[in-house]
């Protein structure tokens, strides 16, 4: 990544560290790509919460999850993973300070309707002890 002008890293340094809530709006290219680091979530409140809905690969997973792990940060709000589905066995399914949603941010009409049929379907598998079906929007 590109040095920033040292104006952009201090107006950032001041976001990480007096915002209560980060919430990223990126697209992700290889510019943006891991631009939350270990570095802007040591510089995070201790209650303040990061918010991903844009692309799992804008922060630095492996620092995210230790940030949360030893709760040096609030929590974190996710609708994007860095595999989706996330395994069954992936770390954040495991924490009690991340709220995760499925990727839904971005869905039309059809889609939604598509992944809550999947869901109803699903349900109805599960009670009668069927295999699931993964589940994409």
């Amino acid at each position: 990544m590109p040095p920033e002008p040292a104006h952009a890293l201090f107006r950032r340094a001041e976001l990480f560290a007096q915002a209560d809530v980060i919430s990223l709006h990126m697209v992700l290219a290889a510019s943006t790509t891991g631009v939350v680091t270990q570095a802007e979530l040591a510089a995070m409140k201790t209650g303040a919460v990061l918010v991903g809905t844009a692309r799992a690969g804008l922060v630095d997973e492996a620092a995210l999850i230790a940030a949360l792990r030893e709760r040096r940060i609030g929590g974190a709000g996710l609708d994007v993973f860095w595999h989706e589905p996330l395994p069954p066995e992936h770390a954040l399914l495991s924490l009690d300070n991340v709220v995760l949603t499925p990727h839904l941010g971005y869905v039309t009409r059809d889609n939604l309707a598509a992944f809550y049929a999947g869901v109803v379907h699903n349900i109805g598998a599960w009670l009668a002890g069927r295999e699931l079906m993964p589940l994409t929007a």
